[in-house]
């Protein structure tokens, strides 16, 4: 593991780094995580013959944190995952993303097909079949009830930085005990850094209706796969269908009696999918031991 920080898109950001090739896997942590939250992942993934690198996100961990709201639209972000890669030396890099970092996957590759060669996302649907679901289906507007809280001023970081952000990693524990425990108390440390919490809501606050365009309603012509935990509590199981309608080569790996927390719970088996589905499309060597 090697760790660096960089400059990118007008700010610095912090990055680990495994493995060599010219051949990159960029992955891309989610809410409320960091990079760290990639470190179990790494090693295998760069047996794979890939080089890795996980960057902290705009306003998480040991990156830049700029201060206005504006700052987070997902256009902001898709500029830094560009804007990265070219300072790693990367070429049409595969994204591999969570949560968010799904999100931002999603549109970057959307929006820059040229500039990416593949396309993992663990939890996170296509934007068009994501607001479908939210204005037709009534289970995913209730999961999406937390979304409205995080759009109210000033109380939600209160919310999130109570306890020192130790009541945020307990709620996180009661979600999923995979979860370890260093890594539980890097995100409390990271959440009352100064500007931090707002930073990372703020990612909720800009885009709110930023990520649907004209743009994400064309079809998707880089290989895209798909790994779902199927017991998500926030994302109902029926955003795992329609994809395919946007991304002629869809792939779709269901995981049953897996939470929202993939990286943690199923790893092993998100590496799995990943090694078989990229080899397959010769984005990738077959892995070493």
């Amino acid at each position: 593991m090697r760790s660096y920080c960089l400059k990118a898109n007008g700010l610095e950001f912090a990055v680990d780094e495994a493995g060599e090739g010219d051949r990159v896997l960029m992955l891309l942590h989610g809410f409320p995580q960091s990079r760290i939250a990639w470190h179990p992942l790494m090693a295998p993934l760069a047996a794979m013959g890939c080089r890795v690198i996980a960057p902290d996100l705009r306003g998480y961990g040991d990156s830049d944190r700029p201060g206005g709201q504006s700052d987070y639209r997902i256009e902001c972000l898709s500029e830094d995952v560009l804007a990265i890669a070219e300072a790693v030396g990367a070429t049409r890099p595969v994204l591999v993303g969570h949560d968010w970092g799904g999100v931002i996957a999603w549109r970057t590759a959307i929006d820059y097909p040229e500039r990416v060669s593949g396309l993992v996302v663990a939890n996170a649907p296509h934007p068009v079949v994501f607001e479908r679901l939210l204005y037709s289906g009534l289970r995913q507007r209730l999961r999406s009830l937390y979304v409205l809280f995080f759009l109210l001023p000033w109380l939600p970081e209160w919310q999130v930085r109570r306890r020192k952000g130790r009541g945020l990693a307990a709620l996180m524990r009661r979600q999923s005990p995979a979860f370890r425990q260093a890594a539980l108390d890097v995100y409390a440390e990271n959440i009352v850094r100064p500007g931090a919490a707002t930073a990372m809501i703020n990612y909720y606050r800009a885009n709110v209706t930023r990520l649907v365009t004209r743009q994400t309603k064309t079809p998707l012509c880089v290989p895209t796969l798909m790994v779902w935990g199927m017991a998500d509590p926030f994302l109902d199981a029926a955003l795992t269908e329609g994809n395919e309608a946007y991304v002629p080569d869809f792939t779709l790996q269901r995981l049953p009696g897996v939470s929202h927390w993939v990286l943690e719970e199923a790893g092993d088996r998100l590496v799995a999918a990943i090694a078989e589905w990229s080899q397959r499309k010769g984005l990738s060597r077959p892995a070493t031991d």
